[in-house]
């Protein structure tokens, strides 16, 4: 997939941002040799080809009725690319790709949403929204909260398509000429576990939908970010980095995954069906563990956080005599205080976008793998607590669910909504592939506890 040409004028910052995430998405696609854009590296996913067309079709669908209401010059492409979630029903997709339309009308179709909204967008911001928010919007919501979420729609691809590409054989990718690894990075060094004490305290989760600022191109947050509510937390223990690659070695050393006692019964049977006996990033040769990366394999850096599902996570709390932290605890660990006030970020006010902001953690799409656990001690929270944003998202035990007054976007109702269903948990923090403007204190991401290719690990609390 060609990079983006920046067509939208940068008068706005919106706008800006938008063909930035564009050049970031396409950049992605592009690291896929392009005869194997058909593939699907993830069983449950839909194939490679299908995001390249969902992208644009989900600006059209959202934006198209705001700010040009024209017809579609290819309706069935705007449905045949709608959803981008999962293919629909309980079993897995049985789609072939000469099912698909081919690479080059994808791309057509690419071409002249991105056309048919630029010639629009500027004047709509400018025009419009600069004169009377309200108007230039749907629902009632501003123009600039549709763009927030256009943007931040395909800024969360790019991190989860990461997530597929990382299953797709190496032999099928293009190893870009930015990616050296740094071998400090894979030192095999097991870290020294600790544990940090947290005072009981009141966290806030969520946004408040009355701010003044609600609605404006600074403040955003997705429909389950409100309502701000507060919650008290007891006192806890939690560890002060991630579990490691190294420790959950111990864990599998100790029969972690042959013992029924330290597994829910849903959970149990779902790792012994599959036949699972390590995280999926593993592979053993000769006895000896490996970690797959993006474009390569190294030997199992014991100092990297292992990335697991949340049945595995819990399996191995249940073996050291743990648990996994609440949203609540997770929260006042990260941007709690001893004096009873909250950061904006666990290391203070510097936004994660900052250019120092480098030194802080491991995210905002700087690197394609993992860092130890321990590489970023200027990023730690008030109480101590390292790498809490960015370098793997971070299981929660919370079921996620909605905040008290909870209301679905009326242009995205599903989003949120179609979640809630008992089966889906709370991640909080952040990924290496994870933008910058998703780091924000009350963002919420969740999935499946069964699946194990996200960038998740976790750390455990004792009450």
């Amino acid at each position: 997939m060609p990079v983006a040409e920046r067509n939208i004028a940068s008068s706005h910052p919106l706008l800006e941002r938008l063909a930035d995430a564009r050049q970031k998405s396409d950049a992605l696609f592009s690291l896929v040799q392009e005869q194997f854009l058909y593939e699907r590296p993830i069983p449950e996913r839909h194939r490679i080809v299908f995001y390249i067309g969902h992208l644009e079709a989900f600006d059209w669908n959202l934006l198209n009725e705001s700010i040009a209401r024209v017809e579609s010059t290819h309706p069935e492409f705007d449905r045949l690319f709608a959803f981008g979630i999962d293919p629909a029903g309980d079993g897995l997709p049985t789609d072939v790709p000469s099912d698909w339309p081919t690479l080059e009308a994808v791309r057509a179709y690419v071409s002249n949403i991105r056309s048919a909204l630029d010639q629009h967008l500027e004047k709509a911001m400018l025009e419009k929204a600069m004169i009377n928010p309200e108007a230039a919007g749907r629902d009632g919501f501003p123009l600039a909260t549709l763009l927030n979420v256009a943007v931040e729609h395909r800024l969360m691809h790019v991190e989860t398509l990461a997530y597929m590409l990382h299953q797709l054989p190496s032999t099928m990718k293009i190893n870009p000429t930015s990616h050296q690894r740094n071998l400090r990075d894979v030192s095999g060094i097991a870290i020294e576990p600790d544990t940090v004490a947290v005072p009981a305290g009141v966290v806030t989760l969520g946004l408040p939908r009355n701010s003044s600022d609600f609605g404006s191109d600074n403040v955003f947050g997705w429909d389950n970010e409100f309502e701000a509510n507060t919650q008290e937390v007891l006192g806890f223990t939690i560890d002060k980095y991630k579990v490691t690659n190294g420790q959950y070695l111990e864990f599998m050393a100790a029969g972690g995954y042959e013992k029924p006692m330290f597994w829910t019964d849903e959970d149990w049977e779902w790792k012994s069906s599959n036949g699972m006996n390590h995280p999926a990033f593993w592979r053993k040769e000769d006895d000896r563990w490996y970690y797959t990366t993006m474009f390569d394999q190294v030997p199992l850096p014991l100092d990297w956080p292992v990335y697991l599902s949340q049945a595995e996570a819990s399996a191995y709390a249940n073996w050291a005599g743990k648990c996994l932290p609440t949203e609540a605890e997770w929260q006042h660990a990260a941007y709690g205080t001893r004096e009873g006030n909250e950061r904006p970020f666990p290391w203070g006010d510097q936004a994660a976008d900052s250019p120092s902001a480098k030194n802080l953690g491991n995210f905002d799409l700087r690197n394609w793998d993992p860092t130890p656990v321990n590489a970023f001690p200027e990023g730690q929270s008030a109480f101590g607590v390292h790498d809490m944003m960015g370098n793997g998202w971070e299981w929660t035990s919370s079921v996620f669910a909605p905040f008290p007054g909870f209301k679905p976007f009326s242009f995205y109702e599903g989003y949120s909504a179609n979640f809630f269903d008992g089966k889906h948990f709370v991640m909080k923090g952040g990924s290496a592939r994870t933008a910058a403007c998703m780091l924000r204190r009350s963002f919420r991401n969740w999935f499946q506890a069964h699946y194990q290719y996200v960038y998740a690990g976790f750390r455990c609390v004792s009450r």
